[in-house]
């Protein structure tokens, strides 16, 4: 039987809200869709048998943190990113932009050479193009390859921005011509533009010239406030390609989540869950819990009785309270493993709104209170 090409379709809408559904050769990913993280071939303190429990259907793998340690020729050599890690699931991986910003110990931008950079490890010299980036996300067997692209701090320098805007929109050009022909993979544009409504346009524009099988929005989550960033999302909806889905890197908070859906946003992936639960901070239906605080030492309930998969509420508060106090590594994985199944239920009710036509009222009930 012939491996699936990528696609993507949508079952029902509400307003600019999608629920949908993409195929790869690997699986199928109900949208709207939360990637846990895998930065370094591992959800940290989660097995993937775990992830798989909670309904996560992809996880995200990081090309920056994977090409320094332990190196793509070592990956390959295992057979790939998912052997490497025992994983079956879709794998996306990011083109390593967004830490040569925010990571390197010392870095610069060269038109043609793309980014050089010393890495954050051991100060040892990376050049990383745009055909090197894609190089070594076909080389890791990733089924969703994002281009390189450039990545700026958060800016209200028009110029500044504009002028990384183009630099990215050049690398994506050559980003596809390194991408050649993958039929069981997909090559997702990134929209950069900062928080100017002309530059996003633009970028997004010379995007859908160039033809991708997904359209990611980048450059957010960089520090601005979630107005600014539900602004920037008001201000692109309604020109973002309605077959293809669409992306928001690095976000965020089950708020986040419910704004950017709200504004046609179809996948999400961050650190918060994983990083949230290894510090002690719980999401739950009724907010957030710092699970350390003295408060919890004497309750017996669990730590959210609406949150039923995984039988995690066999754990009570007081239990966590002292694993964490005592710096138990149970208490990491516990809290971890409760956060990405809520992020997953979180998701499972937000395509359930979204079919039953009642987005809208679920989006108000929780966008205040998560």
């Amino acid at each position: 039987m012939a491996l699936k090409n990528f696609a993507f379709k949508i079952f029902s809408k509400d307003k600019y809200a999608r629920c949908g559904l993409i195929e790869t050769h690997r699986g199928n990913i109900h949208t709207p869709a939360f990637m846990p993280v895998g930065t370094q071939a591992t959800v940290k303190a989660c097995t993937i048998d775990d992830i798989k429990k909670t309904g996560a259907e992809i996880i995200l793998g990081n090309t920056y943190h994977l090409m320094i340690r332990p190196g793509v020729n070592r990956i390959e050599t295992a057979g790939g990113l998912h052997k490497f890690m025992n994983c079956d699931l879709p794998i996306l991986t990011d083109s390593g932009g967004f830490q040569v910003m925010s990571l390197s110990k010392l870095n610069k931008i060269d038109r043609e050479k793309g980014a050089i950079f010393n890495s954050h490890v051991d100060g040892k010299k990376f050049y990383l193009s745009p055909e090197e980036s894609i190089r070594i996300q076909l080389g890791l067997n990733s089924d969703i390859v994002m281009i390189m692209d450039e990545c700026p701090k958060n800016s209200n320098d028009y110029n500044l921005i504009k002028k990384s805007m183009e630099l990215s929109l050049y690398w994506a050009e050559r980003s596809k011509k390194a991408f050649g022909n993958n039929p069981h993979k997909a090559l997702f544009g990134i929209v950069q533009g900062g928080l100017f409504k002309d530059l996003r346009i633009k970028s997004l524009s010379e995007l859908v010239k160039i033809d991708f099988d997904g359209y990611a929005m980048g450059g957010l989550a960089v520090g601005e406030s979630q107005k600014q960033m539900f602004n920037v999302l008001d201000d692109i909806k309604e020109f973002l390609p309605t077959d293809k889905p669409h992306y928001l890197m690095g976000v965020g908070t089950p708020s986040d989540i419910l704004g950017a859906v709200k504004r046609g946003i179809d996948m999400f992936d961050c650190v918060l869950p994983t990083r949230s639960g290894r510090t002690g901070l719980a999401f739950t239906w009724n907010g957030r819990i710092n699970i350390k605080n003295n408060k919890y030492q004497n309750d017996n309930s669990p730590i959210d009785i609406n949150c039923t998969n995984l039988n995690l509420n066999k754990y009570s508060k007081n239990y966590l309270n002292h694993l964490f106090n005592t710096n138990e590594i149970l208490a990491s994985m516990i809290l971890t493993l409760h956060n990405i199944n809520f992020y997953q239920e979180l998701m499972s009710e937000i395509r359930n709104s979204i079919n039953q036509g009642t987005f809208s009222e679920f989006h108000n009930k929780y966008i205040d209170k998560l």
